[in-house]
């Protein structure tokens, strides 16, 4: 095997999402002999959020009904995140957005081979910055930089341009089993599910690239 692929399916509102990314890295870190190629695939987790979003706070005790359950999750992830160099700021987040056009900024990205920049950028600006990265001006502003032309962007948000596209691979990774994320699928047919801690995903990755390379 020349490169070993790997398909992550991930949603940019989904915290365990962030980790899993730092985590891939490391992992790539720890087998340098493992060619590799990550491609990024949409998920939604929950797709009935409108267009424009939702009130954090309001959305967060609706979905979990237990202020301290909340509480220790954030501190779970905190703790998580620390040890992979993030620093999940919660209460910076105001927004829950619909993630559709983040997941088409993040395609158009990848047709300028910058998929991974901007997917980091994503990630970033909502779980450090606490942005709203469904409102368009974010956006543009994530996809400016990471060196794309934002008024191209700006006006490809205005139009239906990808959705299609992002509803199939969303409906795809539901057909082949996908029910949360990150999901990492090696070499297009073994998958992994959830963070993985870096060493048991580079040990699975060494031995899936051995094997095919005979």
């Amino acid at each position: 095997m020349s490169v070993l692929t790997i398909d992550v399916v991930s949603d940019v509102i989904c915290p365990w999402c962030y980790l899993g990314k730092r985590r891939l890295e490391q992992a790539l870190a720890l087998v340098p002999q493992v060619k590799a190629q990550v491609r990024w695939h949409p998920f939604m987790l929950d797709p009935t959020i409108p267009a424009q979003g939702v009130d954090r706070a309001e959305y967060m005790r609706a979905k979990f009904d237990d202020e301290d359950r909340l509480q220790q999750i954030h501190l779970h992830l905190k703790s998580a995140g620390a040890d992979s160099g993030l620093d999940y700021q919660f209460d910076k987040i105001t927004r829950t957005p619909n993630t559709m056009d983040a997941h088409r900024l993040i395609r158009w990205a990848g047709e300028a081979d910058l998929q991974d920049e901007m997917v980091e950028e994503l990630f970033r600006r909502y779980w450090i910055d606490g942005e709203d990265i469904g409102n368009h001006g974010i956006l543009t502003l994530a996809a400016m930089a990471v060196g794309l032309d934002g008024d191209a962007i700006h006006a490809r948000l205005h139009h239906d341009d990808g959705i299609a596209e992002v509803r199939e691979e969303v409906e795809m990774a539901q057909k082949i089993g996908v029910t949360g994320v990150p999901t990492y699928i090696l070499a297009g047919q073994y998958g992994i599910s959830g963070a993985q801690d870096p060493a048991e995903l580079a040990r699975a990755m060494r031995e899936i690239y051995e094997k095919a390379s005979g």
